[in-house]
């Protein structure tokens, strides 16, 4: 297994860095502690013409700010004020692209994940959902910003390739603000996962 490079995220194709990130292993090591999913299911976020993303029409606010540094750092934010949604920001400087996690597969500190979010027994909804993958493997807002080649998050590759046809290409969840957006089919969920969400 080895990290995820730089030039990873980097790549100027959002869509394709979300579909190349599932069957990557997440990562997060909190005070020695390490845990990690198989990534099941995410979304791509393209940057200014993009009416869901955050950073539409390259709207710069403190929040949004992480997602115009170059790619390959993470922005974990906070929605209803209850659940933190990690993200990996792609491309380049100023083009603010992203990924959303939205499942994983429990892999490593299984009994650690279920402590974080009050569960007893290995089940799907331990960790499918962003802010249950998020809360699972320890990630809070204070993590935005990280550099995911050498910090405590990270992505690894095993080596496992999952092929066009193993992938479910659908609208995102959540955008119906976006209009014509929220049509796009950029949530990518790899087939019979039961750590996948719903479909929409």
């Amino acid at each position: 297994m080895s990290k995820l490079p730089k030039s990873f995220y980097t790549r100027p194709e959002v869509l394709t860095i979300a579909k190349d990130l599932l069957g990557k292993l997440l990562v997060t090591e909190f005070e020695g502690i390490r845990t990690s999913g198989i990534i099941v299911e995410t979304e791509a976020y393209r940057g200014p013409d993009d009416k869901a993303c955050h950073a539409y029409n390259n709207k710069r606010t403190p929040r949004t700010e992480t997602m115009f540094h170059e790619g390959g750092v993470s922005y974990v934010y906070l929605i209803y004020g209850i659940h933190h949604l990690f993200n990996v920001v792609t491309g380049s400087v100023d083009m603010p692209h992203a990924v959303l996690v939205r499942g994983i597969e429990p892999i490593e500190g299984i009994s650690t994940m279920l402590k974080r979010r009050n569960i007893n027994t290995l089940q799907p909804r331990l960790t499918a959902g962003p802010g249950s993958l998020a809360k699972a493997l320890g990630i809070q807002r204070a993590h935005t910003n990280f550099n995911l080649t050498q910090s405590l998050i990270w992505i690894e590759d095993q080596g496992k390739i999952i092929h066009e046809n193993e992938i479910i290409a659908s609208p995102r969840v959540g955008v119906d603000y976006a209009g014509e957006d929220a049509k796009l089919p950029w949530r990518f969920r790899i087939k019979n996962s039961p750590y996948t969400s719903p479909a929409k």
